[in-house]
């Protein structure tokens, strides 16, 4: 079930684009909230095992929300781009101006989880429970549930069936490919949406670390391969993802208006959010097909 297909975006677009707003600041480890230790994923690279906080790390994820946030949305209304907000549940709950700039603008929820957790270690029953949770609370804050569900980097062989079960439409753990598939959730088809890990703001943390620049240019020159290949009949969808507390630093900001700015010079894109390019593959393509 896994076979890939030709897609046909609305309007006859050339590539579908997905903007991805992973929100985490809020949700990270710390033991204020029952973890063993401080948050790994840092900037600033420190890291200390055991019962310790790690308050420069929390500020830096606070700037997220203080000074990411509004920079990133800014851009988000002045190129009218429709997000996916890949969101932990308790950070929703402790920055409500997000939940409600998701609510009021109409851009998608999408869980990332309850908190910022990797569920890989979770029995079936707990991560049933974890994923209600996720649930209850997102529409809780938006006043939407979600639809797609996006792990901290690993799932069990138990999550798609239980999101299937829990109501779910799509999964985007996965990035074996350009377009929409039909995957396997315990015996039934359920719609995988591929993400993309390299055209991620992540970049910019990771080593070698991309300058604002070489970022930018590698996300216009994405751009433009899916483009042409749409143009010669075989549309895609690119996946833009980014973290509040990454792009939304002044010094990298810029690079994100670039790539919205090259996109909206071209014709024929459909910016939309992931829940409504998984419809549109399973309305081209029903799993019964």
């Amino acid at each position: 079930m896994s076979e890939s297909r030709i897609m046909r975006w609305p309007g006859d677009a050339k590539v579908a684009l997905s903007v991805v707003v992973n929100v985490e600041e809020g949700a990270e480890g710390n033991i204020l909230d029952g973890d063993k230790g401080m948050e790994p994923v840092d900037e600033l690279g420190v890291f200390v095992k055991g019962p310790l906080r790690n308050f420069g790390n929390e500020s830096n994820y606070q700037y997220g929300i203080k000074a990411g946030f509004p920079r990133v949305s800014k851009l988000l209304d002045k190129y009218d781009i429709k997000a996916t907000w890949t969101a932990c549940a308790v950070a929703l709950e402790r920055a409500p101006q997000i939940a409600a700039y998701i609510r009021d603008r109409g851009h998608e929820p999408c869980s990332h989880g309850w908190r910022w957790q990797a569920q890989h270690r979770m029995d079936e029953d707990q991560e049933r429970d974890y994923i209600r949770k996720a649930v209850t609370s997102i529409e809780k804050t938006t006043g939407t549930r979600p639809y797609g569900w996006l792990s901290r980097y690993l799932h069990t062989e138990n999550t798609r069936r239980l999101l299937a079960e829990e109501g779910f439409t799509y999964h985007m753990d996965d990035f074996s490919d350009d377009v929409p598939f039909w995957g396997d959730a315990g015996g039934k088809p359920f719609v995988i949406m591929p993400y993309a890990v390299d055209s991620n703001d992540m970049k910019f943390w990771t080593d070698p670390a991309l300058t604002p620049d070489q970022w930018l240019k590698y996300a216009t020159d994405t751009f433009d391969w899916f483009y042409d290949e749409g143009v010669a009949g075989e549309p895609k969808i690119m996946s833009l993802g980014l973290h509040l507390r990454i792009i939304g630093r002044p010094g990298r900001i810029g690079a994100f208006e670039g790539f919205l700015k090259h996109v909206r010079a071209r014709q024929g894109v459909w910016v939309a959010t992931r829940l409504e390019m998984a419809q549109a593959f399973a309305q081209q393509y029903p799993a019964s097909a």
